[in-house]
């Protein structure tokens, strides 16, 4: 009798199982979907254009721009001419060179002599992105900080739009722009630019209707600088200083707003090996910031981060009941092990294969309707979005256990540095997408047709 009752009870917990590996993720594309379309209703359409600046005070505030560089040195050049390019009337930029071992610095100093209000901080050894993030703040007299990567180009109307919500909103204390990606001439970086719009911008705008964010986009985003003071500007010893700043912020009370019309083109990895690496990094920063955040958070005051929590601990869930039916799979047709599968009758497969292509094309035409006036280009990915789903899915709960271990074997108080990342196949890409490459390109529109 209690054999036949363990049995019982495995299939019942089987079943849970499975049913949550298949209905989570359904599940989440359609909240996402909801939540977008009602931000896009209620806070987005008609609240202008990335080609056309908001109507700012007469006496704007004084905006600094950080640029913290690493071994950008086929970059940086083109990165802080498109800021030359900036409508915002009052701003300086100051570029952090930490510790390149490239020609980075040299020609950091010889935009010195040719922009005014160029301001350079070189250190003799990597500290890490967070440090030169920080000693620029420290350096800065501008009251906002906009932080965009030393390989990225900025929409000339970007800033204005980011500062604005400094000015409507005063307890808010960072805005999130909108990245898009401009390298794709590869299958991975193609897929790259429906995630960033199907999936990164759905969710931004979903958890902006909720309450919170999970993070902000490290590529681009604005500060208070008062707030980042008041939370101790970023942690050190975070691999992921971004996630680490929103929820610093965040738990300090201060809101974290979406912007999409401050776009901002960024260079992606284009190689499965760069994108592993990246997304184990994106993996691992947000287990750190669980692992140091996830107790204070629970306190009944931060109450408007327990969507964020609860999301975050269901995904992990998820990425954990998918490896073990892996295993279990492995087990029963591998190793030839007895293993009685759930009783739950899933349905013939095509059944399913068809609910999740058609969940997922839903979900891109949904940010299509959004997306396109930020990238008319996006259209052109729709093809290889459907890749997706194979491809990413696998990435993501796997990069999500790997870097889950990563967070938790780290020592505590270990500084974070960095390495230059996989930047993708530029050369070809300029050739064959038009999407801008230089700051003159990005100055004639961003992108657009």
């Amino acid at each position: 009798m209690s054999l036949e009752l363990l049995s019982s009870s495995s299939r019942i917990v089987g079943d849970f199982l499975l049913g949550f590996m298949v209905f989570y993720p359904l599940y989440m594309a359609y909240h996402w979907m909801l939540g977008a379309l009602y931000y896009y209703f209620l806070r987005e359409r008609g609240k202008g254009s990335p080609d056309r600046a908001p109507v700012l005070p007469a006496a704007a505030p004084m905006v600094t721009i950080l640029v913290p560089c690493f071994n950008e040195a086929d970059n940086v050049r083109e990165t802080i001419g498109a800021l030359t390019e900036q409508g915002y009337p009052d701003l300086e930029i100051i570029a952090i060179n930490d510790g390149s071992r490239d020609d980075t610095g040299r020609i950091l100093d010889e935009l010195l002599q040719e922009i005014p209000n160029l301001r350079v901080i070189h250190f003799a050894r990597n500290q890490g992105k967070a440090m030169g993030l920080r000693m620029g703040a420290l350096a800065a007299r501008g009251e906002y900080l906009v932080c965009i990567d030393g390989d990225a180009v900025l929409h000339p109307n970007a800033v204005a739009h980011l500062v604005r919500h400094f000015i409507e909103y005063p307890r808010c204390g960072a805005v999130t722009g909108n990245p898009r990606i401009r390298t794709r001439s590869t299958l991975v970086g193609r897929v790259q630019v429906g995630e960033f719009s199907s999936v990164v911008g759905l969710i931004k705008r979903t958890q902006r209707v909720c309450g919170n964010l999970f993070t902000v986009s490290g590529v681009v985003c604005a500060y208070r600088r008062a707030a980042l003071h008041q939370c101790g500007y970023w942690g050190l010893d975070m691999v992921t200083e971004d996630i680490d700043a929103t929820w610093r912020l965040q738990l300090h009370h201060w809101s974290i707003h979406y912007e999409p019309n401050a776009i901002c083109w960024m260079l992606m990895p284009e190689t499965l090996r760069g994108l592993w690496r990246q997304r184990v990094r994106w993996a691992q920063g947000g287990a750190e910031v669980f692992r140091r955040y996830g107790l204070p958070a629970m306190r009944w005051r931060h109450r408007r981060l327990w969507t964020l929590l609860a999301e975050y601990i269901a995904s992990l869930l998820w990425s954990f009941t998918v490896a073990l039916f892996i295993v279990v799979w492995g087990l029963r047709h591998l190793a030839g092990v007895s293993i009685h599968p759930p009783a739950f009758d899933a349905g013939p497969a095509i059944y399913w294969r068809i609910v999740f292509i058609a969940t997922y094309l839903a979900q891109c035409l949904t940010a299509l309707s959004i997306e396109r006036r930020y990238d008319h280009h996006f259209g052109r990915t729709l093809f290889w979005v459907v890749w997706y789903p194979s491809v990413f899915w696998i990435v993501t709960f796997s990069t999500s256990l790997v870097g889950l271990f990563k967070a938790l074997r780290k020592k505590r108080h270990t500084r974070a540095r960095w390495v230059s990342p996989d930047r993708g196949f530029r050369a070809h890409h300029a050739e064959t997408h038009g999407v801008p490459m230089s700051a003159e390109a990005a100055a004639s529109g961003g992108g657009h047709e």
